[in-house]
């Protein structure tokens, strides 16, 4: 059973709950789908609920201008996506020619989020979901079997437990394999002839009261996946593979403004759901933005050298540590500046993967950190005073 089916498993058993941790996409942006089904009655393509142009305006919003409809509601489209407009349009048209569609890019930088989004809007759901692990089978991309139906009446499609691709295949849907590098070759390998094919045999239903035993991909079809770029040598995609999708690669948020604008929203989100109002001054958020971007890039705002950490800074930590800075205000406030634990967050992330990028933190520290302080920068001048908070 995949995670994605276990959720779906649990917001039936969990009816009388009042509450989710996360949204599917579908559920949480129900109304925008539904008024941009109506908004934009253009051609689309088989088996799609909007128009490739209204997926585009799902994912990247409407700017702000309130769109309206044939029956005079106006809404405006948030933006869920900060990226490239022209990568979301590739995209969309990737998934419009029934191709399949491999987002690559560092971890954090919203692959998966982008494909949630675009399943979302083109098919209605995204939960058709294989996660990708050493320990994911071809079962799961393919079929298994109600062993207790199969041992009383034998093959039969009632005995059938379709994957979420087989699924995806018969509705004319999406299907998305996430982390498809951690997947065994052998795995990946039952890809190839899926995507080619559009097919998947049944041998135990062959001549079942006239079954063929093949299931056929219906129109609208097809697949997203996802890759983490530093995991290329986990298991490394063969070249029959990779010619069977577009490659697309989702990178960093190139805009401070937007990047910190998004660490603030969804750290606000987070926050909420805990029952707290997010409280960190706008701008320690932007210097802990800043601060990342810089660890991750190499190179301060200012074009100062910095040593990268091994460790992936990505807006995604960025978000965990603005909404650990919040709940620390929220929670176990004592009247001290919350910029204060913005050194102890940053070490916390930083040495994740390599105890010498602790090092490499303090260089930071002792760079740009310093010289902003120079420079007069009040709060940067406060996180100088606090570099003995890094050990």
């Amino acid at each position: 059973m995949t995670g994605r089916q276990t959720e779906q498993d649990g917001r039936t058993m969990g009816a009388g709950q009042t509450g989710r941790q996360m949204e599917l996409p579908e559920d949480r942006y129900a109304r925008e789908l539904e008024f941009l089904a109506a908004y934009d009655e253009g051609p689309r393509p088989p088996g799609w609920r909007l128009t490739p142009r209204a997926v585009v305006t799902f994912v990247c919003g409407s700017d702000g201008e309130e769109l309206r409809d044939g029956a005079g509601r106006a809404l405006a489209v948030s933006r869920k996506f900060v990226g490239d407009r022209q990568l979301v349009e590739r995209c969309v048209v990737t998934l419009a020619g029934e191709r399949g569609l491999l987002l690559v890019g560092e971890p954090g930088t919203a692959k998966s989020m982008l494909s949630e989004l675009l399943a979302a809007a083109v098919c209605g759901t995204s939960a058709l979901t294989v996660q990708g692990t050493a320990g994911t089978t071809e079962d799961q991309l393919r079929y298994g079997w109600n062993y207790a139906m199969l041992l009383a009446k034998g093959p039969s499609r009632e005995a059938l437990v379709p994957s979420p691709v087989l699924t995806a295949m018969a509705r004319g849907a999406v299907a998305r394999v996430e982390e498809v590098t951690r997947c065994l070759p052998e795995v990946q390998d039952s890809l190839v002839s899926l995507l080619s094919e559009r097919r998947i045999a049944v041998p135990e239903l062959t001549g079942q009261e006239g079954e063929d035993g093949t299931v056929h991909a219906v129109p609208g079809f097809t697949l997203i996946a996802t890759a983490n770029l530093r995991d290329r040598g986990v298991s490394e995609m063969s070249a029959a593979l990779k010619r069977r999708f577009n490659f697309e690669t989702v990178g960093p948020i190139g805009d401070l403004a937007a990047e910190t604008d998004l660490v603030r929203r969804q750290a606000t989100a987070a926050l909420a759901r805990s029952g707290a109002a997010f409280s960190v001054d706008d701008t320690v958020l932007e210097a802990l933005v800043t601060a990342f971007r810089d660890l991750r890039s190499g190179r301060s705002a200012e074009g100062w050298e910095v040593e990268r950490p091994s460790t992936v800074m990505s807006t995604a930590e960025a978000v965990q540590v603005a909404t650990s800075m919040g709940i620390g205000a929220a929670y176990l406030g004592d009247g001290r500046d919350v910029v204060r634990t913005l050194p102890g967050h940053l070490l916390g992330t930083v040495r994740k993967d390599d105890p010498a990028d602790h090092a490499r933190l303090l260089g930071y520290w002792d760079g740009p950190v310093r010289r902003r302080a120079e420079s007069g920068a009040g709060l940067w001048r406060t996180l100088w005073e606090l570099r003995d908070d890094l050990g």
